[in-house]
């Protein structure tokens, strides 16, 4: 700095005014009280004057100051008495060498912290009246605070150098000159490294090492030590002892701050820079300055980042690249007026961050062309851009003007209690304050200068970017570069419908990182910024914003990449639309999508909504999935795949009010139907190929319950009875491992429920229930059609025979299919003993109610008149018909099927209508349930856009109002099964 002759005493008078008559009295006090200590000071106060008019209104406006002065009354001694920057120089100086040895022996880390904290106490004050008596411009003030931190920082480093050199685990190359050769790199960000250090800053480092430099005694331990260095450091500088504090210190802006030390690597560094090095990280390092330790080693790998900085072509994708910066942290033109009290001036509209963006963004449009405009310094670089035509030199003297008066105010603010804040005050009184240390005679005065600033830059920054139709959202901030929550993006957030705003920011800060695989290239950072606005806009209209967005976050972690997926959300708002759904309503569907993202695949079809999933549908797409699947494993992998993405597809369609209930229970059935068929022919062919083709034999695979009667929902296991037949006189296979009949076809039975439910990497087709098989899990597990024709028409018990209502024939040699239906047919026409039937059937209901108590009103299965009494009725119905003259020539009848073809004969139509009118509500409630949660419904903690769902689904406006629309007609249901079975 240069030594020029600047003193306090050349004040000019009324520079500044005192607050007011009160704070006038204590000022004059604490000056008497500083007197007694330091005559000096006394004489000036005897006298008049304009540099006693001067302090005394310094004091009434800064309380900081006051307190400062009367604790230190040398320091005023020194401002009144000697020139300010030869005073300000060896203060400077001071810092540096607070880490030197004195007669041979180094500093302690406490002598070291005194020293500073006295230097930069002596620096703050001593530059704070300079400042308001306007000996310094805004320029001097930030340079003197810069060169301060530089100071204080690097004989930090050069204490804990020499402390590691003397404790043996680091060897220096020279002890006196600690950081020469270390390979230790810290780097001044932000402010800082522009040498634009504001009153109250904190400041922005960030550490590198090599750990080839030479100077460790095992570079294995480099992560350790330097990290326990960083710390020191921390403490050194930012602890609050007796004597102060010298600077609050922040590492945070270091390569992915949440999963690295404190100190990184130079290859860790250039390896994240170079592959996930975010938006925001550039225009942070357009600033940064090598400012402690191996400034050489520094400087290096500031042109081995310059790369990264500043791209060498000008394409769209940098361009993008650059406004998705803006996009983070643009505070929205719509967003409220520009106010006075309480603006925030460097975040706030018109204020410092975007003049600096303004500059910044060109310059890393620019900078990869024309190194000239690379300037670290805000006015330089509006100065290289003006010089290189890339704005007018109009615009440049413009917004300089407005970025050092906005600076003069954040100055004042800060000084007035020594606080990092950037906020104007929110009182007339405590903002009459800050005119006053501006020099300017009222309030009024100061608001229409500053309305004016803020106007200006406005509008600059605004026609800067001005086709950038998508900023913001319209809502306010939407900040997430760094580590700090931005004030503003927490009441963004809080305004767009998410309770735990901060643990949301923290949330999609993870996502510029890069931690997930979908984030870890610029491109899909690019896209998910621009997708931001909508995408938080869309999360917060659902209830319950909060669990929908971790969904989606849990979601992203398991998409293996995104830039697909964010091209094709930001441009179909239907998809977004449709992704919030599942996140805000279905927590089994957003666990799916998580675990098998490809499932998501399907939702890009934009003909989804539009083609019902019919038998015909699921089978073309099946046959063509299935298309050069070569190896068994391979086509059962293809299965499970399939099954996955066309259950999820198929629920996607039932969500969102595409098909209804009992249009999912038809397609889940069909997808079942196939995906069997499609194991069987699968297992069959492998059975042959190791054990060979067993003469005359015949295979069918029968549904039973659900899968029989066309009611699956999307968590709905398959129950399952295989049928055999074959030529008697044949003793066993005819092959390389022959097997006999009964080891053959168990075989058989075997391979498929393993091909159908065993968990592999791809999950399950479906989970088999073999129970329902004649003798049950007694019996062998498959059955040949003989015995299966014996035991039904001879030894069934009531509820075997009610199960054989629903029971269906998937697929199989159709001539076994042929004789298996005859069976069923024969079995259910024959006729019954009612009286016998109908006492089986309510004892049996009587004992699942006994053992199987419902959970709640919500238990549709289970509830006294729910869909188990339905069943039952429709069952009984089909078993007594024969014997009441009513005949159905074929089977595989849905329930409501059933009861529509024997309930007009049999039932009274206000029952039947009942039934039906449950059968649909139910059905529907069960569909949607099954397919968005796992386990029981909780009315109280279900996700809010399932409950608007099932309202939805039941034609009621509450929860309230269809609980007592599901007892009205479980009652009722309760009703005809009494009257219908005779009970």
């Amino acid at each position: 700095m240069p030594e020029t002759g600047k003193r306090l005493d050349a004040v000019k008078a009324e520079v500044i005014r005192p607050l007011n008559q009160t704070e006038t009295k204590a000022a004059l006090s604490a000056l008497k009280d500083i007197g007694k200590a330091e005559p000096a000071v006394a004489a000036l106060l005897a006298g008049e004057g304009t540099l006693k008019d001067f302090i005394v209104a310094a004091f009434t406006l800064s309380p900081y100051l006051r307190e400062t002065a009367v604790t230190f009354p040398a320091l005023l001694k020194t401002a009144i008495a000697e020139p300010l920057e030869p005073t300000l120089g060896h203060l400077v100086e001071t810092a540096r060498n607070a880490w030197q040895p004195k007669d041979g022996k180094a500093p302690s880390e406490n002598e070291v912290m005194t020293a500073l904290r006295a230097a930069k106490r002596g620096v703050s004050f001593l530059v704070a009246l300079a400042d308001l008596g306007r000996i310094f411009s805004a320029r001097d003030t930030t340079r003197w605070l810069s060169a301060m931190a530089d100071a204080a920082t690097a004989a930090t480093i050069d204490h804990l150098l020499l402390a590691g050199h003397e404790s043996g685990k680091l060897k220096l190359v020279e002890t006196a000159e600690p950081s020469k050769g270390s390979g230790l790199i810290v780097l001044g960000m932000g402010k800082l490294g522009g040498r634009e250090l504001n009153y109250s800053s904190d400041i922005d480092i960030v550490v590198f090492y090599d750990p080839e430099a030479g100077i460790l005694a095992d570079p294995l331990d480099a992560s350790e030590i330097y990290g326990r260095m960083m710390r020191r450091l921390i403490r050194i500088l930012q602890e609050r002892t007796a004597d102060g504090y010298v600077f609050r210190t922040d590492l945070r802006l270091r390569p992915d701050p949440g999963s690295t030390p404190l100190a990184v690597s130079l290859d860790a560094a250039l390896i994240y820079y170079e592959g996930r090095g975010q938006n925001w990280e550039r225009a942070a390092f357009i600033k940064a300055r090598p400012v402690a330790g191996d400034i050489a080693a520094g400087e290096n790998f500031m042109r081995l980042l310059a790369p990264f900085v500043f791209r060498k072509y000008l394409d769209y994708a940098a361009i993008a690249d650059i406004h998705s910066i803006k996009r983070q942290i643009h505070v929205h033109k719509g967003h409220g007026a520009i106010a006075v009290k309480g603006h925030d001036v460097k975040l706030g509209r018109g204020g410092i961050r975007e003049i600096e963006f303004f500059a910044q963004t060109q310059q890393l449009i620019a900078g990869g062309r024309m190194p000239p405009i690379r300037a670290r310094e805000t006015e330089a670089a509006l100065a290289a851009l003006a010089e290189a035509k890339w704005i007018t030199p109009e615009i440049a003297a413009e917004l300089t003007e407005c970025y050092w008066f906005l600076r003069d105010v954040e100055h004042r603010i800060q000084m007035v209690r020594d606080e990092q804040t950037h906020n104007l005050p929110e009182t007339e009184a405590e903002l009459k304050r800050i005119a006053f240390m501006l020099g300017f005679a009222d309030v009024a005065g100061f608001s229409a200068k500053l309305e004016e600033v803020l106007r200006t830059v406005e509008k600059r920054y605004a026609r800067l970017f001005e086709q950038e139709a998508k900023l913001s959202g319209g809502d306010g901030n939407l900040v997430f570069t760094g580590q700090q929550d931005d004030p503003g993006t927490l009441k963004t957030l809080a305004a767009l419908g998410f309770e735990r705003p901060a643990d949301i920011s923290r949330v999609i800060r993870t996502w510029h990182y890069g931690r997930y695989r979908a984030t870890q290239s610029v491109e899909a950072r690019e896209r998910l910024t621009e997708l931001m606005p909508a995408l938080l806009k869309a999360f917060g209209e659902s209830k319950r914003a909060d669990e929908a967005l971790l969904r989606f976050d849990h979601f992203l972690k398991g998409l293996p990449a995104g830039i697909q997926l964010f091209s094709l959300i930001g441009n179909n708002p239907p998809l977004l639309a449709l992704l919030v759904t599942i996140m805000a309503s279905a927590p089994r569907l957003a666990d799916i999508i998580a675990s098998k993202p490809h499932v998501f695949d399907g939702m890009l079809d934009p003909g989804l909504m539009a083609e019902l999933p019919t038998r015909d549908y699921l089978s073309y797409r099946l046959s063509t999935f299935l298309t050069g699947a070569r190896a068994y494993e391979e086509l059962l992998d293809r299965l499970r795949i399939f099954a996955a993405e066309q259950r999820f597809l198929i629920g996607i369609r039932l969500l969102t009010g595409a098909i209804s209930g009992v249009q999912a229970a038809r397609a889940f059935t069909h997808l079942a139907d196939l995906l069997i068929e499609a194991a069987l022919k699968a297992v069959l062919k492998e059975i042959e190929n190791a054990h060979g083709a067993y003469p005359g034999g015949r295979v069918a695979v029968m549904g039973m319950g659900k899968l029989g009667s066309f009611e699956l929902t999307a968590g709905s296991d398959v129950d399952l009875i295989l049928l055999y037949d074959y030529d008697g006189e044949a003793i066993e296979s005819v092959g390389p491992k022959p097997l006999d009949s009964a080891r053959y076809f168990t075989r058989i039975t075997q391979r498929l429920i393993a091909a159908l439910s065993a968990p592999m990497a791809e999950g399950v087709i479906f989970e088999v229930d073999l129970r329902l098989r004649p003798s049950g899990n007694k019996g062998p597990v498959a059955t040949r059609i003989n015995a299966f024709g014996k035991y039904q028409r001879e030894e069934a018990w009531t509820w075997e025979h009610m199960a054989l209502t629903r029971a269906r024939l998937v697929c199989g040699e159709q001539s076994l299919v042929d004789e298996a239906g005859a069976i069923i047919g024969d079995v259910l026409a024959a006729k019954a003993d009612v009286a016998r039937v109908a006492a089986d059937v309510a004892e049996m209901r009587e004992l699942i109610e006994k053992e199987k108590p419902p959970g709640d009103i919500w238990d549709f299965k289970l509830i006294p008149g729910g869909l188990i009494d339905i069943e039952f009725i429709a069952q009984y119905l089909r078993l007594v018909a024969p014997a009441k003259g009513v005949v159905l020539d074929t089977y595989g009848f849905s329930t409501a099927e059933a009861l529509k073809a024997l309930g007009e004969k049999l039932m009274k139509p206000d029952d039947l209508d009942t039934c039906l009118e449950a059968l649909r509500l139910f059905t529907e409630l069960s569909q949607i349930i099954r397919l968005c949660v796992d386990g029981p419904f909780d009315a109280q903690n279900a996700p809010a856009g399932l409950v608007e769902r099932v309202c939805r689904a039941g034609g009621c406006p509450d929860l309230r109002t269809l609980e007592a629309e599901v007892k009205r007609l479980s009652t009722a249901v309760r009703e005809v099964f009494r009257r219908t079975v005779g009970t």
